[in-house]
């Protein structure tokens, strides 16, 4: 991972109207180059709010957002911000707008002026890196839900950002569909030191990331990595969100008075532990 720094918000306000609560109240954070991020918080907690200020979709009402150093302000930088930050959102279906798999991954680029040689050399390292070059001649229509969403995904990754913002990108998918397309993030992340923020409320996906910041009432109340969050589970809970499955059974298991460790966060931590305990 490298140490320079990605995405910065400091003291971060933002409100929809003058006579609404702040949506985001205050926020401070930074996310490194290379890095994997998850952002947890229940349902109005401002973290797509805050998403949407990487990109320069919304500008902050006092405070500062800085991608790779530029302040999002900057009007003429806009251009060069959104090149560095690609934002994939939940539905798919709103992002999808040609009738064929890589006229679709193609079409920004097309928009952009890129040569038509790069375009062809873009969309094909795009749809191998999402996954979904196989289903480069298909009509989208015709994909499944996970599918679709890679293709979001190639259709942002053409354009060579060193950030994917994704705002509850998974949430419309079905178990296999998340892994899937949690698979490919984790594949563009590791292999590729693509920077990757993801605003989920699926436990198992925020256990996967370098760091997760919980937020509540537009304020980041928690931070760490992913044992040393998930590890304060009573917490979590007044905060009215989950753990992943792992953790609460380990959690539930202490309680019975079994000697489990308080960090386990995957099915594997959890299955070794309980082989030791019955060995």
């Amino acid at each position: 991972m490298d140490n320079k720094e990605m995405l910065r918000a400091s003291q971060v306000r933002f409100r929809y109207a003058a006579d609404l609560p702040l949506a985001v109240d205050g926020v401070d954070m930074h996310v490194k180059k290379g890095e994997f991020v998850a952002v947890l918080g229940a349902n109005g907690c401002g973290k797509s709010t805050l998403s949407k200020h990487f990109n320069a979709i919304l500008l902050p009402e006092s405070g500062t957002v800085t991608v790779e150093g530029i302040d999002t302000r900057d009007k003429e930088q806009l251009y060069e911000i959104r090149q560095k930050v690609g934002m994939v959102f939940q539905n798919p279906d709103n992002q999808i707008v040609a009738t064929i798999v890589e006229e679709d991954v193609a079409f920004a680029l097309e928009n952009l002026g890129v040569p038509p040689d790069e375009i062809r050399t873009r969309i094909d390292d795009a749809m191998e890196m999402a996954g979904i070059y196989k289903h480069r001649h298909k009509a989208p229509h015709k994909l499944s839900g996970g599918q679709k969403q890679r293709v979001a995904i190639a259709g942002v990754i053409a354009m060579r950002p060193d950030c994917l913002i994704l705002d509850e990108a998974t949430a419309m998918l079905d178990p296999r569909g998340r892994e899937k397309v949690m698979k490919t993030i984790r594949h563009l992340n590791h292999d590729f030191g693509i920077t990757v923020v993801a605003i989920t409320h699926y436990m198992e996906e925020a256990a996967q990331a370098d760091r997760i910041l919980v937020m509540s009432q537009g304020r980041v109340v928690m931070e760490g990595t992913p044992k040393e969050v998930f590890r304060q589970v009573d917490t979590l809970h007044q905060l009215h969100l989950d753990v992943p499955q792992a953790t609460e059974l380990a959690q539930q298991l202490r309680a019975a008075g079994l000697d489990m460790p308080d960090d386990c966060i995957s099915e594997e931590e959890c299955a070794q532990a309980l082989a030791s305990l019955l060995a």
